[in-house]
């Protein structure tokens, strides 16, 4: 400013609003570098604080972020290890550790933690934070044999009783725990509000008893999210007396979520109509909703076959007025379309979120009823509705452009990755966020090729005679007279303007997606990733972020005819920063392959050919599986690949690595954020590997620590 004011002279309850406003770490480091008092401001509004590093390190804790409230420790190195019990942590009293943790951070309210035996927690609540409200647990390693049964949840009962919120969604532990410890603390049990039972670890779920006991003594709950079964062929199946029992313990809910164990893994193919049929009736259905009159969010991912709930969507559409998220799993009769009258779930009128699951009697007329009566939808997801075509999704999506920017179209047999693109062309230009199914049936990269300049074919130039001829052929082809040649001319350089402006910028017509900045794939291993931009997605200026899951078994499949995957081709996303390359659910050989099939390693080499050529800043890469042998390692051709990724700065691998391939990783210049994570189920047991060692981590973070970062 002109006269020598600053910034800083503004008032500091204007600069506190300023420094809460900004949500990037980066830059609120680079704040809090500025000066003392930018410092003490932005220290003062920093609420959320991820710890990061080595757990010998603890006793290193700054002192200076004292105003923290959400503090998760879920993620220290070594990854996996018990927070106060690692061996890199014996010359220290774990308690004193566990005490400088809690001065360190004394108004935490919210808490995620590592916790891989009962220790951990019993030694961090010692002296609980007062405020503390709010728990998160994580444990993908099995359960300790010699821990006591509901030994996991002991501490935190009895130590908080003031606890709200417990999530257990990333938690591996018994279901049989859980009960007795809520039965046994009944005051920690109703404060509690929030429980998150979404154990993906668990094969069969809770079981009905195990459900209403836990809604009994939870009676204030207002969100519920559990993982049980509605098979009926199991014990213990999730029926009527059940269903009817939730509302009657737990009537303040706003949120409920109840998912079969089947619904976790990815199932690419329904049984429709003969599939079995979950004991829940229509009734049953229609006092649930009568008895959640609060109900904003409901998911009822069932698996089995649930016949004729257009009646009961009606009930919920009148008793749960305030619903906004709904996602039905094997729903049958959701919407009838017959007439004009709308039904079933057309007349849930607030809803702006909706996903339809394996659904298999919607068709495009209940679609279109569906946009008719729910005319607020953000978001729509559509999985495994093989009646859908790509007529309906269309006209549905033009009904909803004015709202519509978060799509997902998974499983439908009629909508393949073409046809899906273009029946979101009426909202192409606002929608934000987009998941579709890589199936080609055909479309190929080249295919494209010839024909994208202003639609003209390349090989018909060899037809066209002299200069006149050539420029007839762009205006329209032969024309009898002059007055027709002007006409045509007029007609085809008004299409020849609007498909220059919406070119890509480089001279090929090109459809721009111009708001869309997450994109999610799913691929069969063994397909290529490059037709994606003949398909429709040549254009993405604004992408930011894109995650690819391939899944398939890789045995039996013959070697690819090409050398890369395809990542190359995603250098034409400018912004492109950030991806998840998921091929955990790949499978194969992690030894030696019979003859003629190939291994993980050359596996792992086609998935990453051409990596090199993205500018990534964060990468998030799942290595594919060997089942026989429980292991997910990253293979040396992975190593030399991810190598060439020089602009990444962080690395995240979900699965094992040899000490000397992450050594690979030392020379990539920008690296500043390396983690190995056995995230996934059963995670393979340290000691039992001779890839996870705690020295070879703390040996690789050292080096990576070491290096001088120019940024």
């Amino acid at each position: 400013m002109g006269d020598g004011t600053t910034v800083s002279n503004l008032p500091e309850e204007i600069l506190l609003n300023v420094f809460s406003a900004v949500t990037d770490t980066r830059t609120r480091n680079s704040l809090s570098l500025v000066c003392r008092s930018f410092f003490r401001l932005e220290r003062k509004t920093r609420t959320s604080l991820t710890l990061r590093g080595n757990a010998r390190d603890l006793h290193l804790i700054p002192t200076s972020f004292t105003h923290v409230t959400h503090l998760d420790l879920s993620f220290l190195s070594p990854w996996g290890h018990a927070l106060f019990c690692s061996p890199a942590t014996t010359t220290f009293d774990p308690r004193l550790l566990a005490l400088r943790l809690r001065d360190a951070f004394p108004r935490v309210t919210s808490l995620a933690v590592y916790a891989r035996d009962p220790v951990t927690l019993h030694l961090l609540l010692l002296s609980p934070w007062p405020e503390l409200s709010g728990v998160k647990l994580v444990r993908w390693h099995q359960r300790p044999p010699t821990s006591l049964a509901g030994s996991d949840f002991a501490s935190l009962f009895s130590q908080c009783r003031s606890l709200s919120s417990l999530d257990l969604s990333s938690f591996y532990h018994w279901p049989e725990d859980l009960p007795p410890v809520l039965t046994d603390n009944p005051v920690t049990a109703a404060c509690l509000r929030r429980l998150n039972l979404l154990t993906t670890s668990l094969t069969e779920g809770f079981k009905s008893h195990e459900i209403e006991s836990i809604t009994a003594s939870c009676p204030n709950l207002e969100q519920f999210l559990v993982a049980c079964t509605f098979d009926p062929r199991y014990i213990g199946f999730v029926g009527d007396d059940t269903l009817v029992a939730v509302p009657s313990n737990c009537p303040k809910l706003s949120l409920l979520h109840l998912a079969d164990t089947s619904s976790f893994s990815n199932r690419r193919e329904d049984e429709g109509f003969g599939g079995e049929d979950a004991r829940v009736s229509g009734a049953t259905l229609a006092t649930l909703f009568s008895g959640l009159p609060l109900l904003e969010e409901l998911v009822l991912d069932v698996c089995k076959n649930i016949r004729g709930s257009s009646l009961a969507l009606e009930v919920l559409s009148s008793k749960c007025p305030n619903l906004r998220v709904l996602k039905l799993g094997q729903f049958q009769g959701i919407c009838l379309a017959l007439g004009s009258k709308l039904d079933g779930v057309a007349l849930c009128h607030g809803l702006e979120s909706l996903s339809v699951g394996n659904c298999a009697d919607l068709d495009d007329m209940g679609l279109i009823e569906i946009a008719r009566g729910c005319s607020r939808l953000v978001r729509f997801e559509l999985q495994g509705c093989k009646l859908v075509t790509e007529q309906g999704l269309r006209t549905m999506i033009s009904l909803l452009s004015r709202t519509m920017i978060d799509v997902k179209v998974s499983g439908c047999g009629n909508l393949d990755t073409a046809a899906t693109l273009r029946a979101l062309e009426p909202i192409r230009k606002r929608i934000e966020r987009l998941h579709v199914d890589c199936v080609w049936n055909g479309l190929k990269e080249s295919d494209g090729l010839g024909h994208g300049f202003l639609n003209f074919d390349l090989n018909c130039l060899d037809e066209l005679g002299d200069g006149g001829e050539l420029m007839d052929y762009f205006r329209g082809g032969e024309c009898e007279n002059t007055s027709k040649r002007k006409r045509q001319r007029c007609k085809y350089e008004m299409g020849v303007r609007d498909s220059f402006f919406e070119s890509n910028g480089n001279g090929f017509y090109g459809k721009c997606w111009d708001k869309l900045q997450y994109l999610s794939l799913w691929i069969k291993v063994g397909d290529l990733l490059t037709p994606l931009p003949v398909a429709g997605l040549e254009d993405c200026p604004s992408l930011e972020e894109i995650v690819i899951k391939v899944e398939g078994d890789s045995r039996g499949q013959p070697k690819p005819a090409e050398r890369e995957f395809g990542l190359s081709i995603l250098a034409c996303y400018p912004q492109l920063l950030k991806m998840q390359l998921d091929c955990g659910d790949t499978k194969g050989y992690a030894l030696t392959a019979p003859s003629g099939q190939m291994d993980l390693s050359l596996w792992e080499r086609f998935f990453l050919n051409g990596i090199g050529s993205l500018s990534l800043n964060e990468l998030h890469y799942w290595p594919p599986q060997d089942e026989d042998v429980n292991q997910r390692s990253v293979s040396l051709p992975a190593a030399g690949l991810l190598q060439e990724c020089y602009t990444l700065r962080k690395l995240f691998i979900h699965g094992t690595a040899h000490e000397h391939f992450m050594n690979f990783f030392l020379k990539m210049p920008n690296l500043r954020d390396v983690q190995l994570r056995e995230d996934y189920y059963p995670a393979p047991e340290n000691d039992m590997s001779t890839e996870m060692r705690v020295a070879s981590c703390s040996r690789f973070e050292d080096a990576l620590n070491r290096r001088r970062i120019g940024d």
